[in-house]
């Protein structure tokens, strides 16, 4: 993957120098510029599937109060453009990586929601949060064994009336994701498809 530096941005304590820098990109009609670092996801540049996401699937309203889960967060542009458009929503950004939820956590405080975005490490998320959104751009390289446990992990514990959303690149097996969805008996929407990637709504089965 190009936008991978130093460690693999799913290593847990990467031992790379962080070497800080600033992301910016604009989205939901304001510009954010984040801070990111060397050993974390698309450390120079808002990821292309992150943007397709944001972009094309169908943000909360400014009335929605989540609680959303931004599934791999990264430095956090998701948790943050879901906490922007969606001021009274609550928002937890999951990742493994330390050096990305240290980075996580000082972005939401830089868009103003730090009291709202909660940053943990995977164990670290109540059992009893049930979520009215989950947002990702799974970590493809990981793996399919390990993809699939993750998500079998994490989008049950959607709400009955939850969506998820996922980005997946068609090259990196965006289709096949779709497939394996509904095999595992959810109901799966193509939502939208561009520079390569799919962007999939995923609920439960009716």
């Amino acid at each position: 993957m190009p936008h991978v530096t130093g460690d693999h941005y799913f290593s847990a304590e990467p031992a790379s120098v962080a070497h800080g820098r600033t992301v910016e990109f604009p989205m939901a009609g304001r510009t954010f510029t984040l801070a990111s670092a060397g050993g974390v996801f698309s450390a120079d540049r808002l990821d292309l599937g992150t943007a397709v996401l944001l972009r094309k699937a169908t943000l909360p309203d400014a009335a929605a109060d989540g609680p959303f889960l931004d599934l791999g967060c990264g430095y956090g542009p998701i948790a943050c453009v879901l906490a922007t458009v969606a001021p009274g929503a609550e928002v937890y950004a999951v990742d493994v990586n330390a050096r990305a939820r240290e980075l996580a956590v000082a972005n939401a405080a830089t868009v103003d929601a730090a009291d709202r975005i909660h940053v943990a490490a995977p164990d670290e998320v109540p059992e009893t949060v049930r979520f009215a959104q989950i947002w990702s751009n799974p970590p493809i390289h990981i793996g399919k064994p390990a993809l699939h446990q993750l998500l079998t992990r994490w989008l049950p514990r959607l709400r009955p009336d939850g969506v998820g959303w996922l980005v997946v690149s068609r090259n990196l097996g965006g289709d096949s994701l779709h497939r394996w969805l509904v095999d595992s008996g959810w109901d799966v929407s193509r939502h939208a498809s561009q520079k390569g990637f799919r962007v999939l709504r995923v609920t439960y089965a009716r």
